[in-house]
């Protein structure tokens, strides 16, 4: 019956418009927008200019926070935008202000800087930013949200967010109509709240021109001008405007504007509904918002009655092959067959919303990535091109965090935040294909309130890439996950048992037994493992190892066959990459990079070697697949299918060569991830099938156990080996993950970052140091954001963690901080240590030295 009375055309009235209404704040009507963008855009007409140093393209809440940010630090800014600010979707935004709720360093410090703006931003400008902390409460309505809550507030609360656990009944307190019969407990931020996103942006906007910056509303840029890779302008109908730096800020139209000069901006609009009931007398406007993800849904006052906002598990794109240049303060028509069952489920939260009447039901558009991780910082195919975008639904909370961000990051040349997983060069071309963002997208939105089980991976728009042992890895029981778009085996599955995930949780899983043999396979045996998502760059000419080595701190150009394990650092010593370096001979080097840093990693190694430079860089993963080969044994199956001789004499750690599988040739390299002997064997692909097959036919005879990424992951865990993206980021010195070991201090030219190392290391004892933690409770399991306690106070949290099988427990990386302390064994030694698992303290062990074969005498047996 709530479906047939939701549909009837008697409720699809529009907004009855309630100009005093102190509930109309943050939902101004398109034609509100327009009359305060209209009298904005009077105060800041000029003539037209030909050049800036910065040229922001967008005046949404993120364009606005750019060049506010900028201007304030004295940069000659120009704003342009195609129509008036906040037309595009700024102006219909929820206006939520809430900082719980990630588990990311990053993304909660944006918000927080953002609320902090709101704060202050009027007193700053004149300007009114709406907001209001009315609190905001997140509801956990099954046991799973509990646990992962419980998580997420306990890292929560070390990054500075007041976040308290409150009971059904103290729920009912604060929202008295919220129905808490279901709810098991909530958690609540006092001074979260809302914002008007349309002042808001306003606000910003008369920042900037406060303090320079110049705001040209009705002009499109229709092109880039750009000189030797870097951008040098921006064409309109009005005329070229040269400029030091472009921003794009286009939100929804970022993918189309990147398209323009070849920038990869992988965004997708996708339609987005809340609804407003009409004025119900017994809503408190003061009451907090309530969000409730089981029910796909948040809802805060709104007008005198409620919002109830949605994010549906199954979305639809809208205009995937292209948004509207003129489809400015739009709606798009809701569809109300598919809409209904999830707004019924939504409005069930508070009964008293299906008592009354509707006074809108709207749609409108808002761009998602294939990530939900916002699209920020300089395009990796053209210099000074940044791109600030793709914020999937969170632009009003963390909108000016970014403008921040990204200012820093153009003033100084470099960002000062963790953007390993929201920098714009993690993703690939294909991403941006029109197929793919349409499937894509679709699974995107639908995730934001999904419970996020640490083992979820994308099920939509898979199966881009396949190594070419797929086939195969898969008639052994293999569980795929993806990985970088390509198809990575996770586990496997015992003969008979069918590959699959019985149900996701916190918990130990079905599979966890299947992967505790890979990991003891590995220990004591031997394991296959398919590595082939990693990159892989042949950098070659007679200027080759010259720059590697600058580029590199440890002496990567030494004796041919020979792989160097090494880090890439900028100017000011902090990491911008982590690989290997192969010396095939004399001007051929193979550089092996993690999947996530493809594109970041190639373009940093481009950059660094000069245009006259003799020196050519290769992208050949495809080319080549990497095929390992694990464990004690792993010596004596290999030498079962090759001539070479495998002696630890012949072929010591370390050494490269190319040899002979059966009828084809790979170069192996002896070296591990996992810490035991072991092997890689980078094959030519069209080979790597034969190489496979040769390796499984004499298998059997050593006890071979296929292995996934679990296995991997639990197993370089135990050896406290490291991980950029993951454990590791741009923020970290050589020093402070460990490293220093994989740096040559005194090689002949120096590398880039040597300056500031040997001032750190001449600065002292460090204070903040990557350490190995490990639960002495076998039970508990740690994923990320567990936080570390030394006698009672957080001092770190997990960067990643897994399970040590070897070791009997939850083990982990986390990067301690310890203001007036050098981190060392006797500060290791002297503090009590725990780590908080949902709510719970667990003792637990820490180290500097890996826990599992400190001596390294494994890997070199």
């Amino acid at each position: 019956m709530f479906g047939a009375m939701w549909r009837l055309p008697s409720y699809a009235r529009t907004f009855i418009e309630c100009a005093g209404s102190p509930g109309l704040r943050g939902w101004k009507l398109p034609r509100q927008a327009k009359a305060k963008a209209k009298a904005f855009s009077a105060a800041s007409s000029d003539a037209f200019p030909d050049q800036a140093r910065v040229v922001v393209v967008g005046g949404g809440i993120v364009g606005t926070s750019v060049a506010y940010e900028l201007a304030k630090q004295g940069w000659d800014v120009l704003l342009l935008e195609q129509n008036q600010l906040t037309s595009g979707t700024t102006w219909h935004a929820a206006g939520l202000m809430c900082t719980f709720g990630s588990k990311s360093e990053t993304s909660t410090e944006l918000r927080k800087y953002t609320k902090q703006l709101y704060r202050s931003l009027e007193a700053e400008t004149g300007q009114s930013t709406g907001f209001k902390p009315c609190g905001f409460i997140e509801l956990a309505t099954e046991p799973d949200r509990v646990e992962e809550y419980r998580r997420v507030a306990a890292v929560n609360r070390k990054f500075g967010i007041d976040v308290h656990e409150l009971s059904p009944a103290e729920v009912k307190d604060k929202f008295p109509l919220c129905r808490t019969d279901h709810v098991f407990a909530g958690w609540y931020v006092p001074d979260d709240g809302r914002v008007n996103p349309v002042d808001a942006t306003m606000a910003l906007a008369k920042g900037a021109r406060m303090y320079g910056a110049r705001i040209i509303e009705g002009v499109t840029v229709t092109g880039i001008t750009k000189e030797n890779g870097r951008v040098t302008g921006v064409k309109t109908a009005n005329g070229v405007v040269k400029a030091e730096f472009v921003v794009n800020c286009a939100g929804m139209w970022a993918r189309q504007f990147g398209e323009l000069c070849g920038v990869n901006v992988p965004n997708q609009a996708a339609e987005h509904y809340y609804l407003i009931t009409d004025a119900m007398p017994d809503v408190d406007p003061d009451w907090p918002i309530i969000e409730d993800p089981a029910s796909h849904t948040y809802i805060r006052p709104e007008r005198g009655g409620l919002m109830v906002g949605l994010f549906e598990p199954d979305a639809a794109a809208w205009n995937v092959n292209r948004i509207p240049g003129d489809f400015s303060f739009g709606e798009i028509e809701p569809d109300w067959d598919r809409m209904s069952p999830f707004l019924e489920k939504a409005m069930s939260l508070v009964p008293r919303t299906l008592e009354v009447g509707m006074a809108k039901f709207f749609c409108g558009p808002e761009s998602f990535t294939p990530d939900l991780a916002p699209l920020v910082g300089e395009a990796p195919e053209l210099k000074n091109y940044f791109v600030a975008a793709g914020l999937n639904s969170v632009g009003i909370l963390s909108g000016p965090g970014v403008g921040r961000l990204v200012a820093h990051w153009i003033i100084n040349g470099h960002p000062d935040m963790d953007v390993t997983a929201i920098n714009i060069d993690r993703l690939h071309r294909y991403q941006g294909n029109p197929q793919y963002r349409a499937h894509r997208v679709v699974e995107s939105l639908g995730l934001v309130y999904a419970a996020h089980y640490p083992t979820l991976s994308n099920q939509t728009a898979r199966g881009v890439k396949k190594s070419p042992f797929h086939e195969r890895l898969a008639a052994r029981g293999a569980y795929f996950k993806e990985v970088s778009g390509w198809e990575g085996a996770d586990w496997y599955a015992p003969a008979g048992v069918s590959p699959r995930i019985e149900r996701h949780s916190w918990k130990r899983q079905n599979w966890f037994p299947y992967w505790a043999a890979e990991h003891k396979a590995c220990r004591e045996g031997v394991v296959v493992m398919d590595m082939s998502f990693m990159s892989n760059f042949l950098v070659q000419g007679r200027d080759a190892g010259r720059w590697l080595n600058y580029i590199s701190a440890g002496n990567v150009d030494n004796q041919e066959g020979l792989i160097t394990y090494t880090q890439w650092l900028n100017d000011q010593g902090t990491l911008e990459a982590d690989v290997t370096v192969n010396k095939l001979d004399e001007h051929r080097f193979l550089v092996v990079v993690t999947d996530t840093m493809h594109r970041h990693a190639e373009t940093w190694l481009r950059r660094q070697i000069p245009a006259d430079a003799h020196a050519f860089v290769t992208d050949v993963t495809s080319g080549l697949s990497q095929l390992n080969l694990q464990g004690p044994r792993s010596r004596e199956l290999l030498q079962q299918i090759t001539s070479e001789d495998l002696s630890n004499e012949a072929f010591p750690f370390r050494s490269s060569r190319e040899i002979d599988i059966g009828y084809a040739r790979a170069t192996c390299v002896r070296i591990t991830y996992v810490g035991e002997l072991g092997y890689e064997l980078y094959i030519p692909t069209e080979q790597a099938s034969h190489v496979y097959d040769k390796t499984v036919e004499v298998g059997p005879d050593f006890g071979l156990v296929h292995a996934g990424l679990k296995a991997l992951n639990s197993l370089r865990m135990e050896k406290g080996y490291r991980d950029y993206g993951h454990d590791m980021d741009n923020t970290d010195s050589l020093l402070e993950v460990g490293l220093s070991f994989a740096c040559d201090l005194k090689k002949p030219g120096g590398f880039i970052g040597r300056d500031a190392v040997m001032a750190q290391k001449a600065a002292g004892p460090l204070r903040k140091r990557l350490l190995q933690v490990l639960v002495k409770d076998p039970e508990p399991l740690m994923f990320h954001g567990e936080v570390v306690l030394r006698d009672g106070q957080p001092v770190a949290d997990i960067r990643s963690a897994s399970y040590g099988h070897t070791l009997g427990g939850a083990v982990g990386l986390a990067m301690v901080e310890a203001p007036g302390h050098g981190i060392d064994k006797a500060y290791l030694q002297s503090g009590r240590w725990e780590v908080d698992i949902a709510g719970k303290l667990y003792p637990a062990e820490v180290s500097l030295r890996p826990m599992y074969d400190p001596s390294n005498s494994k890997i070199k047996t």
